[in-house]
């Protein structure tokens, strides 16, 4: 559950700190964790921007927003495989 809200937190950060929220018309962003050893993690973002704004690719947006959450996913495994080894 921390892992999926983590993850989905770092999602929307991104796509935020690129976009003012008034210019977003659609952020969904859905992250789902199953296993223990190994832990499988999916992300799917969705963005849908506002007629209004010009200059930016939802879909690359979504991509990298995607990235972001599975690199706060990694660094939140390492701590915890950190915390477990001592």
């Amino acid at each position: 559950e921390e892992l999926c809200a983590l993850a989905e937190k770092a999602a929307r950060n991104y796509v935020l700190s690129r976009v003012p929220s008034s210019r977003v018309s659609v952020l969904n962003v859905i992250v789902d964790a199953e296993g223990t050893r190994p832990v499988t993690v999916n992300v799917e973002v969705e963005v849908t921007l506002s007629p209004l704004v010009k200059g930016y690719n939802a879909e690359k947006l979504a991509e990298e927003a995607t990235e972001k959450a599975f690199a706060s996913v990694e660094v939140f495994l390492r701590e915890l495989a950190c915390k477990s080894t001592k």
